[in-house]
């Protein structure tokens, strides 16, 4: 895997290594000795998918508090995501800072995410999905969220955004 540092903190773009012959290729996506290397986490306990049927769909911007915090691991597998990355760690260099990503399954690129930051997705094309380690389990307790359009940050889309739920509609503006 090639590692590429982000503008945000602790986040890592990654970009396969392929080794291939006239039948395709073989890549790893995930390797604990690599990823303890570059300060990342090595364990994940619990493996998501999130689908969404139409382009212009928004999911987030959502992340876990205090000890439950969750480090990301993300990769488009159909469709095109557009990622979204808000670094929450007050005492990060890139604390308040945002920065977003293209993800497809052409590329094949994994988004690396540490704790404490949001994160949310855009829908670039019908049937995206996204599938995502994540370093805790689920715990709904410690939940937040940070709204797409919060003048906060001045987030930058690059479409209409036509379909939010009412819960990521609903998070206060940014109060930190």
């Amino acid at each position: 895997m090639k590692f590429q540092r982000t503008r945000i903190d602790g986040a890592w773009l990654l970009d396969l290594e392929r080794r291939g012959d006239e039948r395709g290729f073989f890549a790893r996506t995930y390797c604990a000795e690599e990823f303890a290397a570059h300060g990342m986490q090595t364990a994940f306990p619990q493996m998501n998918t999130n689908f969404s049927a139409l382009r212009g769909t928004l999911r987030g911007l959502h992340y876990q508090k205090g000890a439950d915090a969750e480090a990301k691991l993300v990769r488009c597998i159909a469709g095109r995501a557009f990622e979204m990355v808000l670094d929450l760690r007050p005492q990060s260099p890139t604390y308040k800072q945002w920065q977003s990503f293209t993800l497809d399954p052409v590329e094949r690129r994994l988004l690396y995410l540490p704790p404490g930051c949001a994160h949310g997705f855009l829908a670039l094309e019908d049937n995206t999905e996204i599938t995502y380690l994540v370093s805790r389990p689920y715990a709904p307790g410690t939940e937040g969220g940070v709204r797409f359009d919060d003048p906060a940050f001045g987030f930058e889309w690059p479409m209409p955004i036509t379909t939010v739920s009412d819960k990521d509609r609903a998070w206060p503006n940014f109060a930190g």
